[in-house]
């Protein structure tokens, strides 16, 4: 199936590229699409060059599905005509998240809600995405009342010059680019995206507002507070999790053993939990220092990391177009 990746030259579109070859999606045509500046650059799929077109040249070519990272006002810009066109969008940005008319998916939570109707999906924020893949069976057997989370989030969640300033700093080139207000080598950062008037910072309000969507639950209680960190590899997540009913600490260890996408690594004795070191390069959601919370009842801690260029963002892109296609909801030549 043709297949478009939008934003194909930045960070979060190399992922995809990448990702989609991997899992070796039937890709049968790659239309590589970024701005005008970029047109007529080459990328890299599967050991083919491709040449990077323009928005105009790619809803031409009548691509099946077009996954999109290029930002909040390209997509707003854009993905309505390339739906009006019959082209299926997946949106890595937050453009569309909220919108009541459209759903936001994680597969491996609520993949189910999406039908052949569907011309604009949301994919959420990159630390929502690896909470509620945790959250997401807990809530099933347990029922979540109260959520409180601080992030601690990598640099490539900003983008190439943010990563680009990070090796600056440690190089000890004081002139270089900023895109942070501060330093953020040898640094943290109490301030992603920016504040809003109820003191927090829009990238809190985006976990607190997408986890009650994407759960389909809107009595559950979220408060978050994130933080960028100098790494690479990954988010982290400190999750204190409050249920409306007892558990057993042996039974969340096991469903969350037994989750899709979960990898608990969960053995302190040992030194063993995740870290965006391990995490790197890898699709799965990792869970670890999972531990009663001896404050209050039926609360429980855990510790969460996840690549955030993967199943943050590319991963579940490429896993809601996988979807579709199994699904048949989307035109493919063949299937509709």
């Amino acid at each position: 199936m043709k297949i478009a990746v939008v934003g194909a030259t930045g960070l979060v579109g190399g992922e995809i590229l990448k990702v989609l070859e991997e899992r070796n999606f039937p890709v049968s045509e790659l239309i590589p699409v970024a701005s005008e500046r970029s047109v007529g650059k080459q990328v890299e799929f599967k050991g083919k060059s491709y040449t990077v077109v323009s928005f105009e040249d790619a809803i031409a070519a009548k691509p099946a599905i077009a996954i999109f990272s290029a930002g909040g006002s390209t997509s707003l810009a854009l993905a309505p005509k390339f739906a009006e066109a019959g082209i299926v969008v997946v949106d890595n940005s937050s453009a569309w998240r909220m919108d009541p008319t459209k759903k936001l998916v994680v597969p491996e939570v609520n993949a189910d809600v999406l039908t052949a109707d569907d011309k604009i999906i949301a994919n959420p924020n990159c630390s929502t995405i690896q909470m509620v893949v945790a959250l997401k069976p807990l809530h099933d057997r347990y029922k979540i009342k109260r959520v409180v989370v601080s992030t601690y989030q990598s640099v490539t969640g900003t983008g190439k010059a943010a990563v680009d300033q990070l090796f600056a700093e440690r190089n000890g080139d004081k002139d270089a680019p900023k895109v942070y207000p501060h330093p953020i080598d040898l640094n943290v950062l109490p301030h992603i995206d920016v504040f809003l008037d109820n003191g927090y910072t829009k990238e809190e309000m985006k976990m607190v507002n997408e986890t009650k969507k994407i759960m389909g639950d809107d009595s559950i209680q979220v408060t978050a507070t994130t933080v960028r960190i100098p790494t690479i590899g990954g988010h982290s997540e400190a999750v204190n999790i409050e249920f409306e009913e007892e558990y057993e600490l042996s039974d969340v260890v096991n469903i969350l053993s037994n989750t899709e996408g979960v990898i608990v690594q969960d053995d302190p004795q040992n030194k063993i939990y995740p870290m965006p070191l391990t995490a790197h390069g890898k699709d799965e959601v990792f869970v670890g220092r999972i531990r009663r919370d001896e404050s209050q009842p039926k609360t429980v801690n855990m510790w969460i990391v996840a690549d955030n260029l993967r199943k943050g963002a590319a991963t579940n892109a490429v896993q809601i177009a996988e979807y579709l296609l199994k699904h048949e909801l989307v035109e493919t030549g063949t299937l509709v």
